[in-house]
């Protein structure tokens, strides 16, 4: 019988969606809701404790910082452990660990340290697992539980719920398959078979006589220095500084915005209901923003525009305080600046080399996520210097207007070029 070759990285892109597809997208769809709440729910812990605990605004934005602190760890070890035990196993492990210190935080955070302590831990495990697709939604869940829940049972009650995520786990010790590239460096050939077949049913008796060929010695990781080289210095450089201002803004923002609208003189459910309204304008925005740059294929521009625009929206704030005026800064801070973010990492994506990729996206989260650890701390000292929070918009709407500047400095990332990972190749007779 012939010998028929099979490219298993063609096979995965050629494959329609399915209802094995549709399955591990809602499952990673609701793993990342609870990403995306359990980041913004400490906004609305700040209100409750601040007071009872004796804290400085500066050591209250360490209560939004230390999962973010934990979350950038996290995300720094997944590739290690993960080349070790597998994509499958860190995930699961990474939502274990969150679901386990999420109540722990609920039932035993009665002070500073004990909270930040246990958030540095729920963090950990979301850098093994956290992605972006139902952040957003998680975000603004979280809003709505501060302004109807927390006030009749507490701010343990954000963590109460967000321990829910326990019930994800038998959905994705079900559904959630290993990497296929993790698979064949372990030789575990009969699974990656089986795994083929799940995606294409209509090629499994193919697929069950296949001789797999695979030289994983050429099965190689991206390295960072790649990402400095000329081909990409400019590209990089532009790249981080924007992800580090734009994400020192959202979460100097995000984690201050329900407290200092009180201090603005909004009703206490007004002002917690603007983390929740920023969150939702996001997901329109960055829809808004994507949809523009493929139409002109002008990515570039359209997130300068995002992050210039919202920037000024946050200016704006510094002169004016009415309630018109609050609610069209926080709804063009979510707008723009957040939905400016989301787009970010698809053009940092095509603005590298198939073989590039993952480690320039990966990168541009990891600077990104410094930046996100140092705004609530930020934003809080600076309240704390001048006793109101106009340093704090001024910081802010500032940062986004750079991250604009940034990124226009950039070029206008090409069509995606061809690969340059060697193919995996499969012999079917």
């Amino acid at each position: 019988m012939d010998v028929v070759t099979i490219d298993v990285h063609e096979e995965l892109a050629d494959a329609k969606l399915g209802r094995f597809h549709w399955r591990l997208g809602a499952a990673m769809g609701i793993l990342t809701f609870f990403d995306g709440y359990d980041t913004f729910n400490p906004a609305y812990v700040i209100f409750y404790v601040m007071k009872p605990w004796g804290l400085a605004p500066n050591q209250a934005g360490l209560l939004v910082s230390s999962g973010l602190v934990g979350f950038l760890i996290g995300a720094l070890l997944h590739g290690l452990i993960a080349d070790r035990i597998g994509r499958r196993s860190t995930l699961l492990g990474g939502l274990w660990l969150t679901s386990v210190f999420t109540i722990l935080t609920a039932v035993f955070a009665d002070s500073f340290l004990s909270f930040c302590g246990l958030r540095l831990l729920t963090g950990l495990g979301l850098g093994l697992w956290g992605v972006a697709l139902g952040w957003a939604l998680g975000g603004t869940v979280a809003g709505l539980i501060g302004v109807f829940v927390t006030p009749h049972f507490g701010w343990q009650s954000l963590y109460w719920i967000g321990a829910l995520s326990f019930l994800l786990l038998p959905l994705l010790h079900w559904q959630l398959p290993e990497s296929p590239k993790f698979l064949i460096l372990q030789n575990r050939l009969a699974e990656v078979r089986s795994l083929l077949a799940r995606l294409r049913p209509e090629r499994a008796a193919l697929y069950a006589h296949a001789d797999i060929l695979a030289d994983t010695s050429k099965i190689y990781g991206n390295s960072i220095a790649v990402l400095l080289t000329s081909t990409y210095r400019r590209t990089t450089i532009t790249i981080w500084i924007s992800a580090f201002l734009s994400l020192f803004c959202i979460f100097g923002l995000s984690g201050w915005i329900p407290t200092v609208m009180m201090q603005r003189g909004e009703a206490f459910a007004v002002s917690f209901g603007f983390g929740a309204l920023m969150q939702i304008m996001s997901f329109i925005g960055g829809l808004a923003c994507g949809t523009l740059a493929d139409r002109f294929a002008h990515g570039r521009l359209f997130l300068a525009m995002w992050w210039i625009v919202g920037g000024f929206a946050v200016l704006v704030l510094v002169f004016f305080n009415t309630h018109v005026v609050n609610i069209a800064g926080a709804t063009a801070a979510g707008f723009f600046v957040i939905g400016a973010q989301f787009i970010l990492n698809n053009f940092t994506a095509v603005s590298y080399e198939t073989g590039a990729r993952a480690t320039a996206v990966g990168m541009e989260l990891g600077v990104g996520r410094v930046g996100a650890i140092l705004g609530p701390v930020v934003a809080g000292t600076l309240q704390q210097i001048y006793h109101t929070p106009t340093a704090m918009f001024l910081a802010s709407g500032a940062a986004a207007t750079l991250a604009g500047v940034s990124i226009l400095c950039n070029r206008e990332p090409e069509a995606a070029r061809a690969a340059v990972m060697p193919s995996v190749l499969v012999d079917a007779s």
